[in-house]
């Protein structure tokens, strides 16, 4: 048989391989999600989230010294908030002493060069349990987003690199750069949530800050993962109004929207590996159904591979000790 191109040549040596790989990872990619509680050294294993952890500050001051030693630049921070402080207000989400407040600063005194981003949304602290201020039932947008401009003008007095607003409430992006711009905030970078989705992958999550929504759903602000324009819409807005980089998530349900984002805009695109996609790879893992180490990997690169500059991911420390 004689044949004028035999593309298997191509792969028949691990060094090959590599040397035409199309995509690699590397710590650079990465973006490490930290759930921070109050309290002093305690360590709370999250129980749907194995491997993973809820610290204390102290705790988590240490984390961030061993994730900057192992080459990973970026952290985003979540906060469980104490329910004796939850309203509808969100009040405590823009208290300059609060838990997310603390935690930037701390953060940032012993790790300056470690980038710095933070969660923005009002569902850690409302007492409903949703992403914004409820009037009779319903999510009102507006006053929402003056809550998100507070509470990001206080991140940013912290000492935020980024802020992230991941409420998916309208007009967010343009009203929180006004802000940080009137505030004298003009480095304060900011990565939207642009393309988040209603979807089922987030209990995990709820369960590590107790987040659930106290009643209904998040459907009429988080996006229908039926669509997939929609989803190219939101985020030119976003960078429209604003935008540093852009997040698609979650990610594994959504390679396809991945790739759509990161064609139509040209600033950097993020993508969420989320909870229950972490949730899914330790649980098959654990019952010997895959190998983890080998799913780890062609997970974050084929959400390299649909366009993601930037992977927020729970396996950011065993991905780097894989690929190193």
């Amino acid at each position: 048989m004689i044949l004028q191109r035999r593309n298997r040549i191509l792969r028949q040596s691990a060094a090959i391989r590599s040397m035409v790989a199309e995509t690699r990872l590397s710590p650079d990619d990465f973006i490490v999600p930290l759930f921070i509680d109050e309290g002093e050294n305690t360590r709370i294993e999250i129980p749907s989230m194995p491997g993973y952890y809820r610290n204390t500050l102290d705790l988590t001051v240490t984390e961030v010294k061993e994730l900057w030693q192992m080459g990973l630049k970026s952290v985003l921070l979540f906060i469980k908030c104490k329910d004796e402080w939850k309203d509808n207000t969100g009040k405590e989400a823009w208290n300059p002493d609060g838990l997310m407040q603390r935690a930037v600063k701390a953060i940032k005194d012993a790790v300056p060069e470690m980038l710095v981003m933070t969660d923005v949304a009002l569902d850690p602290y409302s007492s409903f349990g949703h992403d914004g201020i409820v009037e009779n039932g319903q999510i009102v947008n507006d006053p929402t987003v003056e809550a998100l401009v507070k509470m990001s003008i206080s991140h940013a007095k912290a000492g935020a690199d980024f802020v992230a607003p991941s409420d998916m409430m309208d007009g967010r992006i343009g009203a929180i750069r006004k802000g940080l711009e009137a505030e004298g905030y003009i480095n304060t970078g900011i990565m939207s949530y642009s393309a988040k989705y209603a979807s089922c992958f987030y209990g995990p999550f709820r369960d590590a800050l107790d987040s659930a929504p106290g009643f209904g759903d998040k459907k009429t602000y988080q996006m229908d993962y039926a669509n997939r324009i929609e989803a190219v819409k939101e985020t030119l807005m976003d960078v429209e109004e604003g935008a540093d980089i852009v997040m698609v998530k979650p990610a594994l349900a959504y390679l396809d929207i991945i790739r759509e984002v990161k064609n139509s805009v040209s600033v950097p695109v993020s993508a969420y590996n989320i909870s229950g996609e972490y949730a899914m790879i330790k649980a098959a893992a654990k019952m010997g159904w895959i190998n983890e180490d080998k799913a780890i990997l062609e997970t974050l690169t084929s959400i390299k591979r649909a366009g993601a500059d930037l992977i927020a991911t729970y396996f950011a420390k065993d991905a780097v000790r894989l690929i190193s």
